[in-house]
């Protein structure tokens, strides 16, 4: 009895000192970490495994369905596999014929929307009959309706047929590929046409248009002004009528290209060349082939405009805007978080009302991104753009020039959203520098604000970039007020481009957050949308963190300059 009093004894006393020594805490701490890398690190597998995946050329299953005594066939890519239980499938209205309790459920990608009606179906697999894999089923990627999945069966040329595949079928198979090849060159010489040339005229007509109204406003339209703006116009109709005459040109070589394909039931149809973006046989080709063409897509991805509603082709235009705003929005909020920062920490008195102004910072910080969307629609678009379109924009008027949603709004509203964060992580660094140096510089002779300009504000830079780094991370990420104040499904133009003034600050952009949140959520089709959501998430991802990694690598080379003040 004594022996086991004393054994209790040195446990509870062994466990109330590894109490004391803090050990539970430094154990909580490290499982905490361990949590939450686990978590990012899981994150981020997760988006490439599902997004960067979407770029490979899976093979084409060929497989008969029978139900009911019906039978019909299907050709379509295997996206997804799950394990249903049969009393939920019967609760469906299904009629099930194996011993269950689960079943194997198949999500077949079988495109050919404007065939079937739907991109993809769920099939029980004891409804399989046997799979097969024909090398010579092809996937045709095309400008509307999706992929369509077939046999291809003939090539025509202008209406007439060039080769059919019972004449040769790799003749056949060669011939569309020029096709395709011949009709995808002049597709980007019509874009060059459309978007640039034709572009920049209308963009010339539309500054005579001002040109004229402004001189009619301010009474100067005579005779000779508008003799000059007539014949400017008239040589820019010229050059429009010349380029529209090539763009008939270019029209009628690719309209009559068609090719025949047989689809999964034995129907025989004809589909237009000039609709086609790439056509390919995966289950032909081997690990190589299918790499070339893996990266071809990814390369798609990331430098051609969506198309198909944005659930099919790039996010170029979306990437170029979240990058531009982030860059403009860290030249706007940088001088004005110093400059608050410096005024509290260096000049301010610490009474009352500087302790207040930094209570109001800080819960600036914690305001929903919301609020600041809100605010921005009705301060800077209604009031300030409002007003800048009466005093510097009268003849674009009654259409608004800044008085809209736009690019400089956006990254203004962001720069204010991030405010907050520059000036506590600039005052932190500032309070860091010693109260010595400020006085060795005002020994030495120099004036309060060559001790500001060349010690204090170099010293504290590398906080600077603290705060900016912060701000970049929560600015690239927002989407909530983007909503109000600039960004849309779909831009046609850049923000950046040929003509005058090149960086339009008025116009409407793209942004990965807002596109993640329609192709994720608005999209009519969200099996189709789904891989684009993964792959646009990691990209967004990888730009936030390379923008960090800038910024972190310019801190720390800051922070190594001037390590040597500190001492």
């Amino acid at each position: 009895m004594t022996n086991n009093q004393d054994l209790h004894g040195r446990r509870r006393r062994g466990v109330m000192a590894w109490v004391r020594s803090g050990e539970p805490m430094i154990w909580l701490n490290g499982a905490a970490v361990s949590i939450s890398v686990i978590a990012v690190v899981g994150l981020l597998l997760l988006l490439a495994v599902r997004g960067m995946s979407h770029f490979w050329p899976a093979d084409i299953l060929a497989v008969t369905v029978s139900y009911q005594g019906q039978s019909r066939e299907l050709l379509g890519e295997v996206v997804d596999e799950v394990e249903v239980a049969g009393s939920q499938l019967r609760e469906a209205g299904f009629e099930l014929e194996g011993p269950g309790p689960f079943y194997q459920r198949t999500l077949l990608k079988q495109g050919n929307r404007d065939v079937l009606g739907t991109d993809f179906t769920w099939l029980i697999d004891e409804q399989f009959g046997e799979r097969r894999h024909p090398e010579d089923v092809m996937v045709v990627e095309r400008l509307e309706w999706g992929n369509f999945y077939g046999y291809l069966r003939s090539v025509d040329r202008h209406g007439a047929p060039v080769i059919t595949v019972e004449e040769d079928a790799a003749a056949a198979w060669a011939a569309l590929q020029s096709l395709v090849a011949d009709t995808v060159a002049v597709r980007q010489q019509i874009r060059q046409i459309e978007r640039v040339d034709i572009g920049a005229i209308n963009y010339e007509l539309e500054r005579l248009r001002l040109q004229e109204r402004r001189l009619e406003m301010d009474g100067a339209l005579d005779a000779a002004a508008q003799a000059d703006l007539a014949a400017r116009r008239a040589e820019l109709n010229a050059r429009f009528q010349a380029l529209q005459q090539d763009l008939y040109v270019l029209y009628d070589s690719i309209k009559d290209h068609t090719f025949s394909a047989e689809v999964a039931d034995g129907r025989v149809i004809e589909l237009p060349v000039a609709k086609v973006v790439r056509a390919y046989q995966p289950n032909a080709m081997g690990v190589g082939a299918k790499l070339a063409l893996y990266f071809e897509r990814l390369w798609e991805f990331l430098s051609d405009e969506p198309r198909e509603a944005n659930t099919e082709g790039g996010v170029y235009p979306a990437m170029f805007g979240t990058v531009m705003m982030v860059i403009l929005m860290s030249i706007m909020v940088t001088p004005f978080g110093v400059v608050a920062a410096v005024y509290l920490r260096e000049y301010a008195g610490q009474g009352f009302i500087t302790r207040t102004i930094r209570v109001a910072v800080n819960n600036l910080a914690g305001v929903p991104s919301i609020v600041y969307g809100v605010f921005g629609l009705g301060f800077f678009v209604y009031f300030v753009g409002g007003e800048l379109d009466e005093v510097f924009f009268p003849a674009m008027l009654p259409r608004p020039t800044f008085g809209t949603p736009g690019l400089m709004w956006a990254s203004l509203t962001l720069a204010l959203l991030t405010l907050p964060v520059v000036i506590v992580a600039t005052e932190e660094g500032l309070a860091r520098i010693p109260k010595s140096l400020r006085e060795g510089s005002l020994a030495l002779g120099a004036t309060r604000a060559e001790t500001l300009w060349r010690v204090v504000l170099p010293m504290a830079s590398p906080a600077m970039m603290t705060g900016l780094i912060l701000a970049v991370a929560r600015a690239a990420g927002e989407v909530a007020p983007l909503m109000l104040v600039g960004v849309v499904k779909l831009a046609p133009t850049l923000p950046l481009d040929g003509n005058y003034p090149y960086l339009h600050l008025d116009q409407k952009f793209m942004h990965l957050g807002f596109h993640i949140y329609d192709v994720g959520f608005q999209s009519p089709n969200v099996e189709a949308a789904r891989p684009l959501v993964y792959a646009t998430a990691f990209l967004l991802v990888l730009i936030i963190a390379l923008l960090n990694l800038a910024a972190v690598r310019l801190r720390n080379r800051l922070r190594e300059r001037y390590k040597s003040l500190e001492h």
